[in-house]
């Protein structure tokens, strides 16, 4: 039985067992799935570009001529060679097309299956599971620690270094889909071309929806501690126009959400249980880290001290970049005492 995780994919794929020459690719990560399938296909043929060494075929083209593929797979490519067939899964069930090979498997031909998302019972999948000589191949969104080490790779590659601040902010912003974080990425190390390392200017420039999360940098900045995340990035966000009181608004909005949270966590029957928040992509698990940091009694205090800086902020509008610093550093203050 070869069920391969998404994330054990990278490493399986750098050493797939010699003789497998099945892969069945599926799930909702349609990027990640359109890189491993390019990847398998370059490991199987000298020439992905080449006719005779690639053979595309549509599974529902499959499913009405099962026999098509036993022919594809069984003839040779014209001058030699190695070969594979690339076969694009549809709506129809096409896996009786696979039976002949898996009895007689083909000499030098891989099958490369490129599916969406299938049910555990999907007969294609349970076929390819189940057999020896094939693998199916989980592709599903990448979870903070893949999207890390893919920045990680993609700056060595490019000479770079990158600020740890910034790269905290890039991994809630990339990993819906790894074509659009290779996408960010490119777009990213271009523009820092040149460059000894990459900063949080270079993101917030480039990378798409990076502006709004600037915001939730700083103040996931001031509700951990980090003075230097607060400081850097609201001089960032003041330097392009950005608005102190919007800022000061989110953090208080964070403050009121935080102490919600931790209200619930503190009434409940928590005794061995576990701490979770409800937040969007990439933000649960800084609020989970900060509700264990903060009690309610204390983000009660942080959102009054909060509240009463955006009245100052609308009282004196000339004072309102000096005051919206002077907050986040009081509640970063009070996040670090705690911690200690």
């Amino acid at each position: 039985m070869v069920a391969v995780k998404s994330y054990e994919a990278d490493r399986f794929l750098a050493r797939p067992p010699a003789h497998m020459f099945v892969f069945l690719v599926f799930g909702t990560d349609a990027g990640l799935i359109s890189e491993r399938v390019r990847r398998i296909v370059n490991q199987a043929v000298d020439d992905p570009k080449d006719p005779f060494q690639l053979a595309r075929l549509g599974g529902d083209e499959l499913a009405g001529d099962p026999l098509r593929l036993a022919d594809e797979a069984y003839t040779l490519p014209l001058f030699g060679g190695r070969k594979a067939v690339l076969i694009e899964a549809g709506g129809k069930a096409f896996d009786v097309a696979l039976d002949p090979l898996m009895a007689t498997p083909p000499d030098a031909c891989t099958i490369v299956i490129e599916a969406g998302n299938l049910k555990r019972e999907a007969a294609l999948r349970r076929l390819c599971e189940r057999d020896k000589n094939a693998a199916a191949i989980e592709c599903y969104p990448d979870s903070a620690k893949d999207v890390a080490h893919l920045i990680d790779s993609e700056i060595a590659k490019a000479g770079l270094a990158i600020d740890a601040g910034a790269k905290t902010l890039l991994v809630t912003l990339l990993g819906q889909d790894r074509l659009t974080t290779r996408s960010e990425l490119d777009k990213l190390l271009l523009y820092a071309h040149g460059e000894d390392h990459v900063g949080l200017g270079h993101i917030a420039a480039v990378v798409s929806d990076a502006s709004a999360l600037v915001f939730d940098h700083a103040i996931d900045g001031a509700f951990e501690g980090r003075f230097k995340d607060v400081e850097e990035t609201a001089a960032r966000v003041f330097a392009e126009g950005g608005d102190a009181n919007m800022l000061l608004a989110m953090a208080l909005r964070h403050a009121i959400s935080l102490h919600r949270a931790r209200l619930e966590y503190e009434s409940a029957d928590t005794a061995g249980g576990e701490m979770k928040a409800r937040s969007t992509y990439g933000r649960a698990a800084a609020m989970e880290r900060q509700m264990r940091n903060w009690t309610s009694a204390r983000l009660a205090r942080a959102i009054s001290g909060l509240a009463e800086a955006i009245g100052k902020v609308r009282r004196e509008p000339r004072l309102a970049e000096v005051v919206a610093v002077r907050a986040l550093w009081a509640v970063a203050l009070a996040a670090s005492r705690q911690a200690a």
